[in-house]
Formats: structure tokens, sequence, C-alpha cells
């Protein structure tokens, strides 16, 4: 249903960014989003990452949490399980050569260094996000991290 005719408040799940493009946001198992308010023709919304943003009220969501909530808790058990899902094994770079990675190579065991990824970029808290992206003006509060 339309966001303009959800009451605020109410758990959704399933959000459109542009109305008639299908559903985009909070589609994962055990997941949620809360309609908190509205603002002329936009809808504020916050998301499970902890992001706020605002929607067009004309976007379609769906009432309710998406179900199989337990889906987080499963193990997969062995390797196996894991390989029938497409995933492959994948090595750390402190055991590789020097050549083949920054974190490689050192006489005996050697712990990491820094953590980067093959070619040199650093491997955590890396902002990723286009700092001049058109939709920016549409988030009200980044995710916390």
């Amino acid at each position: 249903m339309p966001l303009a005719n959800i009451p605020v408040g109410t758990v959704i799940h399933n959000i459109e960014l542009r109305p008639g493009q299908g559903a985009l946001l909070v589609r994962s198992a055990g997941n949620f989003a809360q309609l908190t308010s509205r603002e002329g023709s936009y809808c504020v919304i916050k998301l499970p990452s902890g992001e706020t943003r605002k929607i067009l009220s004309a976007c379609k969501a769906t009432v309710g949490s998406v179900g199989n909530s337990d889906h987080a808790l499963e193990q997969s058990g062995k390797a196996g399980r894991s390989r029938w899902l497409g995933r492959r094994p994948h090595n750390r770079g402190v055991v590789m050569n020097p050549v083949d990675h920054p974190m490689g190579g050192g006489e005996g065991r050697q712990s990491g260094g820094h953590p980067r990824s093959r070619k040199g970029l650093y491997a955590k808290g890396l902002k990723t996000r286009a700092p001049k992206k058109q939709s920016n003006k549409y988030i009200i509060e980044r995710a916390s991290k």
C-alpha cells in the first residue's frame, strides 16, 4: 500500500525508492523499518541500519516485518554447505607472499600490519559512498556505527 495510507509509527518492509520501480529496501529475513513521520509529500523512515531517510509518499511498502527472523542464527556446519551456496574458500593476506598481497611476507609468522585489500586500499573504515550523490539530500541521519 502507498506510504501515504500507512499510519505513522507502523512497522513496514519491502519499500520502493521511486513510485512503480519495485521494492528495493528492507527485504532480508527478519528485517523491518519504521514510518516515523510525514513532511509534505515525503515520509520519514527509520531503516534497519539506523539511517533516517525521506521517501516519496506515493511509493509503496508492505505492512509488517519480513518473516524467518531465525535465519541469522543458522550455522552452515561444514565447509561443503558453503560451497553449495557458491562461496569459495578465502585465504588471509598474511599467509601470502609480498608479491601477492601488501600484508604478505616476513620471516617466520608475522602479524598483519594495517588491514588492506590486495590492491593496497584500506580495508576498514573507508567511506565508499560518493560524496556528491544526488540522493544525499534525502538522507536525514546517517547510519550509526
